[in-house]
């Protein structure tokens, strides 16, 4: 538990660039931003099935992202990872 109260502060301290601070993060479909550089991706089993989620990192701040790709569930989407070291 407190692995995870530490990492959740660490990620709010991030500071985001005006774009990647736009992104509607946990919704299917939400649009990324133009600086966003595609990485790899890789798949996950859900309960729903197997989900796609894509890497990206943002050129402007370097913020790490990840897409994830259920068709089953709209809270899936952007969320944010970390920071490009």
């Amino acid at each position: 538990m407190t692995q995870d109260y530490d990492r959740f502060n660490e990620l709010k301290k991030i500071e985001l660039c005006e774009p990647c601070a736009g992104i509607q993060r946990n919704w299917r479909k939400a649009p990324g931003h133009f600086e966003l550089t595609q990485g790899s991706n890789y798949k996950r089993e859900r309960a729903t099935g197997t989900v796609t989620i894509t890497r990206y990192v943002c050129e402007r701040c370097g913020t790490n992202w990840e897409y994830e790709n259920d068709k089953n569930n709209m809270h899936a989407g952007w969320s944010v990872t970390g920071r490009r070291s």
